[in-house]
Formats: C-alpha cells, structure tokens, sequence
C-alpha cells in the first residue's frame, strides 16, 4: 500500500483507508465529562463497554452507534464539529493538515507501536460498568490530553500483549 494518507485528503479516501488513519489508540473510546458552565471537556480514565481493554478494539463495532447512542461517527465532515478528539487521532492531525507521528502503524507499519510508544489506553483503564456514575468526575484525568510518547528508542518490542 502506497502512502496514501500523505497524498489524499480524508474526503478522498476509501473506506478501507479511513479505517486504517484510527492508530488504535482507543483514546477516543474514554468516558468524557463536560463542564456545563464552560462547555470544557474532560477525560476519564473510564472506557465504554465495548472496549476490549486488552485489544484496545470495539467488541461490537457494527453496532456501537445502536448500542451507545453517545458513540460518534467519525466522517470527513464530523472532525469539524469535535473538538474534543485527542491531540494523537490521525484523523485530527490529518484535518489539521500535520504529519502522523512515527508510532502511528501506518508510519511504523506495527499496529502495536501506538501501545509501545504509551499513546495506548491499555493498562491505564477501568471499564464503564465498574464505575458508578456519580464517580466519573473523581475519574478524570490529564494524560489523553498528552502529545508525549516514548522515543523509537525507548520502545521495549518485546511486549507483544
């Protein structure tokens, strides 16, 4: 596959393409809270349900929009109106007209570097289910805010989980 997210826009790509622009971080897939008074949002260390936390993948990607009302479809058109996708999402720094970093697996051509890099949200979070809700805001949380990764050698390859 040639490097196709350096020569067309979002608007331009097949299907197949924009899927492969999500590095797999499951940033995205957090629990955000917003502030009423400011509009402000925040992260939570708290995933929806259907995250296998371990895969960092939607357990039911099909259906995720009928099965959480809440769950946003990323489309071209869309990424103009959120404002709340982390400063790491591909499709956000393509929108933005910037390069993706060097873990993203398109760049890597490893799906794991995202997690080998510490972009991931495996092993930093709890499931939905086991918070209760008056609970989230004591569940917020700075980190999915962060453009800060580990440096290519930094990365321990030998993780593979």
């Amino acid at each position: 596959m040639s490097n196709f997210w350096q020569i067309k826009s979002l608007e331009q790509m097949t299907p197949e393409e924009w899927d492969a622009v999500c590095d797999g971080c499951a940033r995205c897939c957090l629990i955000k809270l917003e502030d009423e008074d400011t509009g402000e949002i925040h992260y939570t260390d708290v995933v929806c349900d259907l995250l296998e936390l371990d895969k960092c993948q939607c357990t039911d990607y099909p259906n995720r929009h009928t099965r959480v009302p809440d769950c946003i479809k990323l489309t071209p058109q869309s990424l103009a109106k959120i404002d709340w996708l982390p400063p790491t999402c591909g499709y956000r720094l393509m929108a933005e007209g910037k390069d993706l970093y060097w873990w993203h697996p398109l760049v890597s051509g490893d799906k794991m570097s995202v997690h080998y890099a510490g972009i991931g949200i495996r092993g930093r979070c709890i499931p939905e289910a086991d918070v209760a809700e008056d609970d989230l805001v004591e569940r917020m949380v700075k980190w999915p805010l962060s453009e800060a990764a580990f440096g290519p050698d930094d990365v321990d390859e030998s993780d593979d989980t």
